[in-house]
């Protein structure tokens, strides 16, 4: 892990853009800390780090107030990193296939989630091997947002995350169905009722595989991108029960 630049929010949060290997990445700690803070990785879309980094960094700034550090990654194939030629043409599939009112077909949904799973929870994990690593980061570490499919992964194989939150607003593959029947951590999982891309009954389905013995699922009518403030705030209680 490469440090390339840092800089001081206004409310203290010390914010570092890193890179790992040719993979960037942002870190945000806490203004002040007297020991070793738990982290919350941040999952995102795959529209690109600058894209995404006003709600990326409220985030941070919400976490860093409750104590924790937070940091994220680029995706595979996003923002600054080289194309990838097979997500660009699943993506192109699918909005062909919205566009025209067809149903998504199982096919598309693999190809345009599976692979990025496969090769994004390996630099997850390289990524939280760099960030344990360094001692103002302590553990414990939780997982929060982004594609849900790359969440139940890492929540299944990775023993160091201890509690994960899932935005079920995604398309999930048939086969993360029987992963989420390994996934054992305590979960904090937010539906959009009302989800244009017609998620929910899938979102329910998928609730209900999870093996996790303390699960919630926090439904709140809306579309997708209507998620209220409050929503944020029971996730942020969620994470400070079983981070600290």
């Amino acid at each position: 892990m490469r440090f390339t630049s840092e800089q001081r929010l206004d409310d203290g949060v010390l914010e570092r853009e890193f890179t790992l290997g040719e993979i960037p990445g942002i870190l945000w700690t806490p203004a002040s800390a007297s020991a070793p803070v738990p982290l919350i990785l941040l999952g995102h879309p795959p529209l690109g780090l600058h894209k995404m980094y006003p709600r990326l960094v409220a985030r941070a700034r919400h976490s860093a107030a409750d104590g924790f550090a937070t940091a994220t990654i680029e995706l595979p194939g996003s923002g600054d990193r080289p194309r990838w030629p097979a997500a660009e043409q699943a993506r192109a599939d699918l909005r062909r296939t919205m566009d025209a009112g067809e149903p998504v077909s199982d096919e598309i949904v693999d190809a345009l989630v599976l692979p990025l799973v496969e090769k994004a929870v390996p630099e997850w994990q390289a990524a939280l091997d760099a960030l344990l690593s360094l001692p103002e980061i302590g553990g414990p570490v939780g997982y929060s947002g982004g594609v849900i499919s790359i969440g139940i992964r890492l929540a299944a194989v990775e023993p160091r995350i201890v509690a994960a939150g899932l935005f079920a607003g995604s398309f999930v593959p048939r086969a993360m169905f029987e992963e989420a029947r390994q996934v054992t951590v305590p979960l904090h999982v937010l539906l959009q009722w009302d989800d244009e891309g017609d998620h929910r009954q899938a979102a329910l389905d998928l609730f209900d595989a999870f093996s996790s013995k303390e699960k919630s699922l926090h439904a709140n009518m809306g579309g997708h991108t209507g998620v209220p403030q409050f929503a944020g705030d029971a996730a942020a209680q969620f994470f400070t029960r079983h981070l600290k």
